[in-house]
């Protein structure tokens, strides 16, 4: 990594840690372990401080679990170019209705069609759009993650572009919780969002200049069994190791700081779910949440909108649930639980063309 680089990274820890509401977060300069190797890696394989990911410190599993699906799916060195990865991320975080992601998203994908990375992989970027020869356009990923059509690619490359659509699923919800409407911090102009972008852009595709080894970041979490549900990733045992170890790492945190009968509730209601937004009334949420005990309704709520519709978790509820006795890592594991819980639904849904 250049100093050029870390001067400006640098400085930019505490402004990307500001961003994160809800839950405390943990600075650069206490991390610990593999919290701090996160950090670390989070910076040389993506350029920054994310916030999304860097959200998830309070719980570690959670924050591995979350490393390890993004670098593997999106940034280490595959079979899917990056552009095509982040046309598949600002699709489904545009259909998610996540601004944030959206912004993030969409900015690198132009920069990266307008400005094909040289000097990495070069023998398979196209002259324009970074896609190799013959490949799928962004317009063609939008509109696979639109309709949940056929994939307009070979089958090679279903577990790295699927991985991603299962990544930023769950992303968009956890962001649509703990992050604000765009990546800037609390009361900073809305002017900045240019020069912050600017930034921003110009450290991610930095990043993209260095091979992101495989496999990496899989050292993280142990070894796990792949879900059924994930079996789609098999054909890549790589992504295949990286979605059951996270998924495996989430499933645990669920199981000790989330209540087993809002887990239950939740499971049953997003294993009806079509995928479609459940809109702004309160009948489809509040039936499935009388049969819960009152001190657990309040997570059941947060828990259930974060799988459903993400961008109605607002102050009330996240207010309520810490009355009833939720703390900061039973907050974040009821929303991360219930995210991954819903991502991988909609990736059902995206793979079976309904």
């Amino acid at each position: 990594m250049s100093g050029r680089r870390r001067l400006v990274q640098a400085p930019l820890r505490g402004l990307s840690l500001l961003q994160v509401r809800h839950v405390s977060t943990v600075s650069y300069g206490e991390a610990a372990g593999a919290t701090a190797r996160v950090y670390r890696e989070l910076e040389r394989d993506f350029g920054v401080l994310a916030p999304p990911v860097a959200l998830h410190a309070p719980v570690p599993d959670l924050l591995a679990a979350c490393w390890i699906t993004l670098r593997e799916t999106m940034l280490a060195e595959g079979r899917a170019p990056r552009t095509a990865k982040e046309a598949v991320a600002a699709a489904v975080s545009a259909a998610n209705q996540c601004p944030f992601c959206v912004t993030v998203h969409g900015t690198m994908l132009d920069s990266l069609s307008l400005r094909p990375v040289s000097g990495r992989r070069a023998g398979r970027a196209g002259p324009a759009a970074g896609q190799p020869a013959g490949g799928p356009t962004a317009e063609e990923l939008t509109a696979w993650i639109t309709t949940a059509g056929e994939p307009p690619f070979p089958p090679e490359l279903l577990p790295e572009l699927a991985g991603t659509a299962l990544c930023l699923q769950y992303l968009n919800r956890v962001v649509n919780i703990f992050l604000g409407p765009a990546p800037l911090p609390p009361n900073a102009p809305a002017q900045a969002l240019g020069p912050v972008l600017r930034v921003l852009t110009g450290l991610m595709r930095g990043s993209v200049r260095t091979t992101a080894a495989p496999g990496a970041s899989l050292s993280l979490l142990p070894p796990a069994p792949l879900p059924p549900d994930l079996e789609w990733a098999a054909a890549d045992p790589r992504i295949a190791d990286a979605l059951a170890r996270a998924t495996a790492a989430v499933d645990r945190v669920g199981a000790e700081l989330v209540p087993e009968p809002v887990r239950a509730v939740v499971a049953a209601e997003v294993a009806r779910w079509d995928g479609r937004d459940p809109g702004l009334g309160r009948a489809w949420l509040d039936a499935p949440l009388t049969g819960l005990p009152a001190d657990e309704r309040p997570v059941g709520e947060l828990a259930l909108l974060t799988a459903l519709a993400s961008y109605r978790v607002d102050d009330r509820v996240v207010a309520a649930a810490r009355q009833a006795g939720a703390g900061d890592r039973e907050i974040l594991a009821a929303g991360s639980w219930a995210a991954l819980l819903a991502a991988r639904r909609r990736v059902r849904h995206l793979l079976s063309h309904d």
